[in-house]
C-alpha cells in the first residue's frame, strides 16, 4: 500500500509519501511547505512526489490529511486537495487531529494534554488517554478552545484534572508561557506528515475511515468572517435599520 499524508494545518507543512510492506511502513519522500505557498505549491509538490517515484495517482492506496486545529486556510486548501483527489480515485481517507497527533508523540502511556497556540491570547487544548496498545489515543475530554488563563486555572485545580496529566506542546512560545506561569510543559517537534501516515495507518487497520463527502477541517474555532456576521446580524436585530443599511 503506498500512503499520501498531507499537513498544511501550521506555518509550515509538508506533504510525505510512504510505502506499508508487510506490515511495516517506510518513508519515500517528505516535502516541506512554506505556509504562504500553500494554495500554489500544495498540488505541484504531490505531483512532484509521484513523479519522482514512478506512481499513479490511482496507485494511492490510502490519503492521511491533518484535519486541525490550525490555519483556516491550510486546511481549506487540504481538505479541498484531498476531497478531489480521494473521489476522483476511490481512495479511502483518514482525518487525523494535530492535538492528537502531539498526545502521541510524547511516546508516553496514560493521560496526556496536547496544547497548541491559538493566538489571541487563547490555546488549543485535548486531554487524552494513550495505550500503546491501541491505535489511537482516547480522548477523556473534548478537544477545545480556551483563554490562556482559563487554561491554567484548569491546571491548577486538582479537581479537575489527574495530577498524573502530562502537558506537551509543540510550540516554544507557549511552553514558555506555560512554565512562566508556574507550570510544566514539555516541548516536542510538531509533527510533520510522515507522523500524520504512521497514525492514519493504524486507524486504517482498526476500520476508521472518514466520509469523504462530509470530510471537514476540525477547526474549534470560527473564522473572522463568520464572527463578523453574526456580530452584525446581532446589531441588526437589536437596533432600527435606517434605508441606507446603517444603524440609529
Amino acid at each position: 500500500m503506498l500512503i499520501l499524508a498531507i499537513d498544511t494545518s501550521g506555518r509550515q507543512g509538508s506533504v510525505a509519501l510512504l510505502r506499508e510492506q508487510n506490515g511495516e511502513l517506510s518513508t519515500l519522500d517528505l516535502a516541506t511547505l512554506s505556509g504562504g505557498q500553500y494554495s500554489e505549491r500544495l498540488v505541484p509538490t504531490i505531483a512532484e512526489l509521484l513523479e519522482r517515484h514512478g506512481i499513479a495517482r490511482n496507485s494511492i492506496g490510502l490519503i492521511a490529511v491533518a484535519s486541525g486545529p490550525g490555519s483556516f486556510t491550510g486546511l481549506r486548501i487540504s481538505i479541498a486537495t484531498v476531497k478531489g483527489l480521494a473521489e476522483a480515485f476511490a481512495t479511502p481517507v483518514v482525518a487525523v487531529s494535530m492535538l492528537e497527533a502531539v498526545a502521541l508523540a510524547s511516546g508516553l502511556d496514560g493521560r496526556v494534554a496536547a496544547t497548541l497556540d491559538a493566538q489571541r491570547t487563547e490555546v488549543f487544548v485535548g486531554e487524552y488517554f494513550i495505550h500503546s496498545a491501541s491505535s489511537d489515543a482516547q480522548n477523556v475530554s473534548l478537544e477545545t478552545i480556551a483563554s490562556f488563563q482559563d487554561f491554567t486555572t484548569l491546571l491548577a485545580d486538582p479537581s479537575s484534572s489527574d495530577a498524573s496529566t502530562k502537558v506537551f506542546t509543540p510550540d516554544a512560545e507557549l511552553a514558555t508561557r506555560i512554565q512562566d506561569a508556574g507550570f510544566h510543559a514539555e516541548l516536542l517537534a510538531r509533527p510533520s506528515a510522515e507522523d500524520f501516515a504512521r497514525i492514519a495507518y493504524r486507524k486504517f487497520l482498526n476500520g476508521i475511515r472518514a466520509d469523504v463527502a462530509t470530510l471537514d477541517a476540525h477547526y474549534l474555532r470560527r473564522s473572522d468572517a463568520e464572527i463578523l456576521v453574526t456580530s452584525k446580524s446581532a446589531l441588526t436585530s437589536s437596533g432600527t435599520t435606517k434605508l441606507d443599511g446603517s444603524l440609529l
